[in-house]
C-alpha cells in the first residue's frame, strides 16, 4: 500500500485583480509531495515558485488570491479554511523556512522565549517542558552551547546559526510540511552546504514532506528527490532529480541545464537561454515559452501544451505529443 502524499496540490491558479485586468500568477498546476520527500521547485524569478509557496501555505498578500484549485494536506482540504483555522494549521502543521532569518525572528526577544512561545501555543506542555524542547532542537540544528545560547537574541548570532534558529523553529511543533523558499540564498557557500544538509537529514528523521523554492539547480541536485521546474506560473516539467538533471526534456529545462558549468568540461562558452520571463501582463498565447525556445514549431504558437508522460517525468511540451493530430505540426 502506498502512502498518502502529505501535500496535494490540484488545479492551483493564483490571480491578481488590477483595474486593467487580472494578472495570473500560478496557472493551473498540480503535484505532491510524500512523507520524508524533498520536491524542488525551480526556475528564473518570476516564474511563480514563490507564490505557489505562499498560497500553500495562506500567506498570499493581498489582492492575491486563490482562484481556483485546491490544496489538500494530510487528505484535508485547507485552502477555504478560515484566517483563525489556517493560522493553526500553518504553526502546527505546516513550518516556514524563509531566505531572511531575520524575518522570520523577532530582535526583541530571545531566541528561547521566541521557540518557547511557539511550542507552547501548539503543544500541550509545562513551560519548564517547552524549554527542555527549546534545548533539545537547538542541539538538533547544530547550536553549540546549546543550553546557554538559548537566552541570547538574534542578533547574537551569525547568519547561518540564525537560519539554524529558524530551522528549529519550524520543526518547534512537529509539523507534517516545510515550506523552504530559498533557505540558503543569503548565506555563504560554505555554509549554504551545512544547512542543505541539515534540512534533508531533519525531514527524513522527522519523516516531513518539505517543498524546497529555489532558483539554484546546485542546491536542488544536492537536496531534493524530485523537482518540479516552473515557467510563467506553469510546471514545465516534473519527475525526480536525477532524471531531470540529466535527461530534461523540455527545452527550458535543457536551457537551464545547460547554463551551469561542469567540473571537468573546458567548452568557451556556456549555453543560454535568448530573452526572458514575460511579464503576468504580456504571456504569449500557446506554449509561454515559445519566443525564447529554439524547437518552436506552428502548435506551440497558438495551442497550451498540458503536462505528458514521458518515461518517469512529465513535461508539458508539444514535442512529446504523440497523438495523430500532432502529427502536421509544421517546424
Amino acid at each position: 500500500m502506498t502512502q498518502r502524499p502529505v501535500l496535494e496540490v490540484k488545479n492551483l491558479r493564483v490571480e491578481f485583480p488590477t483595474r486593467r485586468g487580472t494578472l495570473v500568477a500560478v496557472d493551473d498546476i498540480s503535484f505532491e509531495i510524500a512523507p520524508g520527500e524533498v520536491l524542488g521547485v525551480v526556475g528564473e524569478s518570476g516564474a511563480g515558485k514563490s507564490m505557489t509557496g505562499s498560497a500553500v501555505i495562506g500567506l498570499l498578500e493581498p489582492p492575491g488570491r486563490i482562484a481556483g484549485g485546491e490544496v489538500l494536506l494530510d487528505g484535508r482540504r485547507i485552502d477555504n479554511l478560515p484566517y483563525d483555522e489556517m493560522r493553526k494549521v500553518r504553526g502546527k502543521e505546516i513550518g516556514a523556512i524563509f531566505q531572511d532569518p531575520l524575518t522570520s525572528l523577532n530582535p526583541l526577544y530571545t531566541i528561547g522565549d521566541q521557540l518557547t512561545e511557539t511550542i507552547l501555543t501548539h503543544l500541550d506542555m509545562s513551560a519548564a517542558e517547552a524549554r527542555a524542547r527549546a534545548v533539545a532542537l537547538l542541539n538538533e540544528v547544530g547550536i553549540p552551547a546549546a543550553e546557554r545560547r538559548i537566552d541570547a537574541y538574534p542578533h547574537q548570532f551569525s547568519g547561518g546559526m540564525r537560519q539554524r534558529v529558524v530551522i528549529a523553529l519550524a520543526l518547534a511543533a512537529g509539523p507534517r510540511l516545510i515550506i523552504a523558499d530559498e533557505p540558503t540564498t543569503a548565506l555563504d557557500v560554505s555554509i549554504q552546504a551545512q544547512i542543505i544538509t541539515l534540512i534533508k537529514r531533519l525531514c527524513r528523521e522527522h519523516g516531513a514532506a518539505v517543498m524546497l523554492v529555489t532558483h539554484d539547480m546546485g542546491v536542488i541536485a544536492e537536496t531534493a528527490d524530485r523537482v518540479a521546474v516552473m515557467y510563467a506560473g506553469r510546471i514545465a516539467e516534473i519527475g525526480p532529480v536525477r532524471e531531470v538533471i540529466k535527461n530534461a526534456k523540455h527545452p527550458y529545462t535543457s536551457g537551464l541545464m545547460g547554463s551551469i558549468p561542469k567540473i571537468g568540461h573546458t567548452d568557451a562558452r556556456l549555453a543560454q537561454i535568448d530573452g526572458s520571463m514575460p511579464r503576468l501582463n504580456a504571456i504569449p498565447k500557446g506554449c509561454a515559452f515559445n519566443p525564447r525556445c529554439t524547437r518552436v514549431f506552428d502548435r506551440c504558437r497558438v495551442e497550451r501544451p498540458e503536462p505528458i508522460a514521458v518515461e518517469r517525468t512529465r513535461v508539458a511540451c508539444w514535442l512529446y505529443d504523440k497523438t495523430p493530430a500532432a502529427a502536421g505540426g509544421s517546424r
